[in-house]
């Protein structure tokens, strides 16, 4: 039933002035007949109130009466910008927060794990800021615009014309304004470029990534700073203005699908999209493809390398169009998975993607491509950038091992990256390498990516070809000789310490296999005829292999002793707990669970009482999801746990821990997120 407007009248007030609770006012239904009033009282419960702007009004002015003596402060601009207030929450006793600096950027977080930072990934952040600012040079130069990079020497060439006479370089005021119109323009960091790049960072958490954009990156016209969490936000701008960069950093508050669906029009779109989520970034693809400009940079970030390297194939597949393989390539596979479902959805909207540098590094995968426009190029898609997906033209069984294949993919089977930004952005590194603190990491990893093989898909490791024939480990050196001796081209892979990418066929491989093991003998009889080291080398080499060092086969990045690979660079170091509101801190959370957790599998020294008691302390997970027949024959709790000891006893393999689903408004992102 819909009932005309109504007037509140205040029974009694609340108690808080500043507020209104709907139990505080009698709602009275007027109606109005011909002939006559009359008036009836009509059940709360019963009652659809509309309200209108009139009724609307007559709230405001009581909520104003009750706001009466209370102090109010200015409006905040800032919250005002996005529609939303800032959080005003009372800082709970014991409240700490960290600060820390990287790069030009200073960062203040809460110490409880709220907002997500990981300082592994600095890795990530610095090289992002690089490849953006070649992005930057190679897009401002065609606008006639230079940019200035902290630390770079000035290369700009002053061209004189020594046939000009002297005199006529004084005389005239208009040829000096001429001269000054000549030089190019240039654009600064942390100066607003009218002509530069307009960049969003989909999942900032704390701002940091942008923040750094803002101060470290020139030519910038833009940064947007999203997060779906209202405390990321809150701290966002808190971090905005202690980096004095409200004029470039704009924080909004926003689902990051969304957002990016309100810019595909052309005129609003963005040149530099980066997605740096909590896990896999499945969920944005589609929109990011979109939001996207022509011939715009596309930054992706993936940490669910636990599906995308084979773990769960079905999930890789649901998630990325693609079935992964449980192999010794599979961060490579990683890569090109990740590249083909970018592809994939570029080609629904006529869009194609073009790799300028694919990365695999410690527990993430890192691709930049830039999204182009073009049917022809779209559907030349299928034919030349993905692996055939009926399997490839082999027998059932391995001619080799006689083992069955396993199909997987589709994959990008086009190079992972572009040789020439890749060389520009290396270039930069090197000539300016205190720019970033991980500059020496740059610098090695982009100088294996130089030496790679662009035409070979995956690679072989060392321990793999000699644990199949169960033989001693030939080194590097030696196995990159024979297959250099014997006419195949090899290198190494930034995504493998041990690997070697070559264009030798599996054939020829297991030959120089076979000879390596006429040199350090297998105990034949200790091998089942049903095995794949027997099938192998029972089949005499039609390649003799030559195992003498050539000078060619040490690349020149190993010989220079660069930093290719990762190192450790702290204990318990990876992707870390997902943020959550009101976390503690997250290596406390870790530390607690670790000590909860131990040796929770073994058998405990106490007798079998001791035992049951102690493992009545977990809950049951098949109990929360309901499908516990046992009762109270179960081993573990059935009795649903406090908060507090919910939040600090949980096992890691319990469904119910807390979490949040960063595709989700007001979710804390992850590794992206900082």
């Amino acid at each position: 039933m819909i009932c005309p407007p109504t007037v509140p009248t205040c029974r009694r007030p609340g108690p808080n002035p500043g507020s209104v609770h709907r139990d505080q006012f009698d709602f009275r239904c007027l109606e109005r007949r011909i002939g006559g009033q009359r008036r009836e009282r009509m059940s709360r419960a019963r009652t659809v109130l509309w309200l209108s702007p009139t009724l609307r009004s007559v709230l405001s002015l009581y909520r104003a009466r009750f706001m009466e003596g209370q102090p109010q402060g200015p409006p905040n601009a800032a919250a005002m910008e996005n529609g939303t207030e800032p959080n005003r929450e009372e800082r709970p006793p014991g409240f700490q927060e960290t600060t820390i600096t990287e790069g030009a950027a200073k960062i203040v977080f809460p110490s409880a794990n709220e907002v997500f930072y990981n300082p592994v990934q600095e890795f990530n952040r610095d090289l992002t800021c690089a490849v953006i600012t070649e992005f930057a040079r190679i897009q401002l130069a065609a606008k006639g615009i230079q940019i200035k990079v902290p630390g770079e020497k000035d290369v700009q060439k002053v061209v004189v014309d020594l046939s000009e006479p002297k005199e006529d370089k004084a005389e005239p005021k208009e040829g000096a304004n001429l001269a000054l119109e000549d030089q190019p323009r240039t654009a600064a960091v942390g100066e607003i470029c009218e002509e530069g790049l307009r960049v969003l960072e989909g999942l900032a958490a704390s701002g940091l990534r942008s923040i750094r954009f803002a101060r470290e990156v020139p030519g910038l016209r833009s940064v947007v700073a999203n997060d779906a969490s209202a405390r990321a936000v809150a701290l966002m701008r808190r971090n905005v203005q202690l980096n004095e960069v409200a004029h470039l950093v704009q924080p909004s508050q926003a689902d990051a699908r969304m957002l990016m669906y309100q810019h595909q029009k052309a005129s609003e779109r963005f040149d530099v999209i980066d997605l740096d989520p909590y896990g896999s970034p499945a969920s944005f693809l589609d929109a990011a493809v979109q939001a996207v400009s022509e011939g715009g940079l596309l930054c992706v970030t993936c940490t669910d390398m636990a599906v995308l390297a084979g773990n769960s194939g079905e999930t890789c597949y649901s998630k990325y169009g693609a079935m992964a393989l449980k192999s010794r390539a599979c961060h490579e596979m990683a890569l090109r998975t990740v590249l083909h479902s970018l592809d994939l959805r570029a080609n629904c909207y006529q869009r194609f993607v073009v790799p300028l540098l694919s990365i695999s590094a410690d527990f993430y995968v890192r691709v930049f491509v830039r999204v182009f426009t073009g049917q022809a190029k779209v559907k030349a898609s299928a034919r030349l950038k993905f692996s055939a997906a009926c399997g490839p033209p082999v027998a059932p069984e391995c001619e080799h091992c006689g083992q069955r294949h396993q199909l997987g993919g589709p994959m990008w089977a086009e190079p992972l990256h572009d040789l020439e930004f890749v060389g520009r952005v290396l270039e930069a590194v090197s000539a300016n390498p205190g720019r970033f603190h991980t500059a020496e990491r740059i610098r090695g990893v982009l100088s294996v990516i130089t030496e790679e093989l662009p035409d070979v898909p995956l690679y072989y490791t060392l321990d793999q070809l000699s644990s199949t024939i169960h033989c001693n480990t030939p080194s590097l050196l030696q196995l990159r000789s024979a297959l250099l001796h014997a006419g195949f081209r090899v290198s190494l892979s930034h995504a493998c310490k041990n690997a070697v990418k070559t264009d030798a066929p599996s054939s020829a491989l297991w030959d120089i296999m076979r000879c390596w093991e006429k040199e350090y003998p297998v105990k034949r009889e200790r091998l089942s005829e049903s095995s794949p080291a027997f099938r192998i080398l029972r089949v005499e080499p039609r390649l003799q292999a030559n195992f003498t060092i050539r000078d060619d086969a040490n690349p020149s990045s190993r010989q220079r002793g660069l930093k290719r690979f990762q190192a450790n660079p702290e204990a318990n170091w990876g992707p870390r707990p997902r943020a959550r509101p009101g976390g503690k801190a997250a290596g406390e959370t870790v530390e607690e669970r670790r000590r909860l957790l131990q040796n929770k599998r073994k058998e405990p020294v106490e007798d079998l009482a001791e035992r049951a008691a102690w493992l009545k302390t977990f809950p049951c997970k098949r109990f929360k999801e309901g499908t516990c027949q046992q009762g109270d024959q179960c081993c573990y709790s059935h009795s649903p746990p406090s908060p507090k000891a919910t939040a600090e006893a949980t096992p890691t393999d319990c469904p119910e821990a807390p979490s949040q689903n960063p595709t989700e408004p007001g979710a804390a992102t992850g590794p992206g997120i900082e």
